[in-house]
C-alpha cells in the first residue's frame, strides 16, 4: 500500500493495483448484461479522504452466532449437502483483517434463490433463506455452515447454467475496502461455459475458487471448503468495482 499526504499532514492510503492483464474487465462480450452496466468513460481515480479511510462501525451484538448457520431457519433444517465454508480476510499486505463484516447469499440446494425475481421451477426450501453474516475474529477468520448451492439456468445464452457459487460482500477496515464477489467450488464442470467465471483473467481465476479441506471436513456431518479473501493489492480476489469489473 502507498499513500499521499493531506493538507494537514495526514497520510492517506492508496492501494496497489494489480496489472491490467489480471483485472476482470468491466465489459465482457460473453456476459451480455455487462453491455448495460459497464461505464462508457474511463473511471476517475479519486484520492482517499477521512470518509473513505474511516472504518464502518458495526456495533456490538448486532451480528449473532446463529447468523452464520444457514442450515437452520424457521424452526427446521435446510435440505441439501451440508458444507462448512471458512477462511481468512486479508489486506493488501497479507495481514489478517479483524472485525470485518462478511455477508453471504446463495441459491438453495435446488439452485433457486428466495427472491421475487427468481421464477424458474425449482422448489423453494422453507428452512433455507440463503442469507448469512459473520464478523471476522482477531485473526481475520470467518466460517459459515450452509448447504452446497445448486446450479441454475440464467438465460445468458443457449443452455446457460451458472456453476455452483456463493456471493460474498465484505467490509474491511474502511468503506473503500468493500468487496463483492463470488466463491466457486473446485472442478465444477460448468466453468468453461460460464462467461461470468471466464471473464476473470485466466491467471487470476484460481483466486475465486475454494479448496476442499479434508482436515476441516466433519465426520458424518459436513464437507469443508476453504477460501481466503484478499481485499486489495496485487493478490486481490476478483471483485466488483468501477475499475476492476464484475464477477458477481
Amino acid at each position: 500500500m502507498t499513500g499521499t499526504t493531506s493538507e494537514r499532514g495526514l497520510l492517506l492510503p492508496r492501494y496497489l493495483r494489480e496489472p491490467a492483464e489480471k483485472r476482470t474487465p468491466v465489459g465482457f462480450p460473453g456476459y451480455r448484461s455487462t453491455a448495460l452496466r459497464a461505464p462508457l468513460r474511463t473511471p476517475v481515480d479519486l484520492p482517499h479522504r477521512l470518509t473513505e479511510i474511516t472504518g464502518p462501525v458495526l456495533g456490538e451484538d448486532r451480528v449473532l452466532p446463529q447468523d452464520a448457520d444457514l442450515t437452520l431457519r424457521n424452526g427446521g433444517e435446510a435440505i441439501g449437502q451440508r458444507i462448512l465454508v471458512y477462511g481468512r480476510v486479508l489486506d493488501s499486505d497479507g495481514r489478517p483483517v479483524p472485525d470485518a463484516l462478511v455477508e453471504v447469499w446463495q441459491a438453495n440446494a435446488a439452485g433457486r434463490y428466495r427472491h421475487v425475481a427468481d421464477t424458474w421451477p425449482a422448489p423453494l426450501d422453507p428452512h433455507f433463506d440463503g442469507l448469512g453474516r459473520v464478523v471476522t475474529d482477531s485473526l481475520g477468520r470467518y466460517e459459515f455452515m450452509t448447504v452446497k448451492p445448486g446450479a441454475y439456468p440464467w438465460g445468458n445464452h443457449h443452455n446457460a447454467w451458472r456453476p455452483a457459487h456463493i456471493h460474498f460482500s465484505l467490509f474491511g477496515r474502511a468503506f473503500t475496502q468493500r468487496l463483492v464477489t463470488q466463491m466457486y467450488f473446485p472442478d465444477d464442470p460448468l466453468f468453461g461455459q460460464d462467461p461470468i467465471f471466464t471473464s476473470i483473467p485466466a491467471a487470476a481465476r484460481y483466486r475465486a475458487v475454494s479448496r476442499y479441506s479434508l482436515d476441516r471436513t466433519q465426520d458424518n456431518w459436513a464437507l469443508a471448503f476453504e477460501w481466503d479473501v484478499v481485499l486489495r493489492g496485487t493478490d486481490q480476489t476478483p471483485f466488483e468495482t468501477e475499475d476492476d469489473g464484475d464477477v458477481a
